[in-house]
């Protein structure tokens, strides 16, 4: 298989997730308040209240949760337009998980008109704070050139910032961004590096290419100079 399919199946792996499933999976954002003690108990209507009255507050978690528990039916009957009203107040007061959510919506147009631009700038905020899914997603925008001009070398910049962070399949494509020189000065060393801690996570791709890279690297050094 050729670097640029090795490659282009990385990609999908990492961005072909479905909105729904994705909000529907996520978790609340913990906090040592009233709403989340409520809602570890499965009291759904008392964290809902709680969540509510601090939200009105201005409090950008409690704003994210609110989000989250009306787009899930959860205390209250699904309202995905409330919940969107509250997931916005949480993004722009500058939550990440928020932000990264917000892209979500933008890129499905759940809630809102469908928007591949909004989706990156979205998810440029919260890659911009750490948010290692969304620099996943904002490095994908960039090196398909979807919501955003194709550029390889701000694509490189978010996987290898996701990569740091541990995702193995951010690491996987930044040991293919290093073996082919796409979007980086090629270099063996780097990318067995990366396929190295990829295959660490059970990346078997990543494993056999780490061996063919350390092969390739072996033979370099055998090799007579000149």
């Amino acid at each position: 298989m050729s670097g640029w399919h090795r490659l282009a199946v990385a990609v999908i792996s990492v961005a072909g997730i479905a909105v729904a499933t994705t909000l529907m999976a996520a978790t609340l954002e913990p906090s040592t308040g009233a709403g989340w003690q409520a809602y570890r108990r499965g009291d759904y209507a008392e964290a809902f209240a709680a969540y509510e009255a601090a939200a009105r507050k201005g409090d950008r978690l409690a704003q994210f949760n609110l989000a989250m528990m009306l787009l899930r039916g959860e205390g209250k009957p699904t309202d995905l337009a409330a919940g969107v009203e509250w997931l916005t107040k949480s993004a722009d007061a500058g939550m990440a998980q928020a932000q990264y959510s917000m892209g979500l919506l933008s890129e499905g147009g759940v809630g809102m008109p469908r928007s591949l631009t909004g989706a990156t700038a979205w998810w440029q905020k919260a890659a911009e704070q750490g948010h290692t899914e969304a620099q996943v997603e904002l490095a994908t925008q960039y090196f398909l050139g979807r919501g955003a001009p194709k550029d390889w070398k701000l694509a490189a910049k978010w996987y290898e910032a996701a990569a740091e962070s541990g995702d193995v399949g951010a690491q996987y494509i930044m040991g293919s961004f290093y073996e082919h020189g796409d979007g980086v000065a090629q270099d063996l060393k780097r990318a067995l590096g990366w396929y190295v801690l990829a295959a660490q996570q059970g990346d078997v791709g990543a494993a056999a290419q780490a061996k063919d890279v350390a092969r390739r690297l072996a033979e370099a050094g055998k090799a007579p100079s000149r």
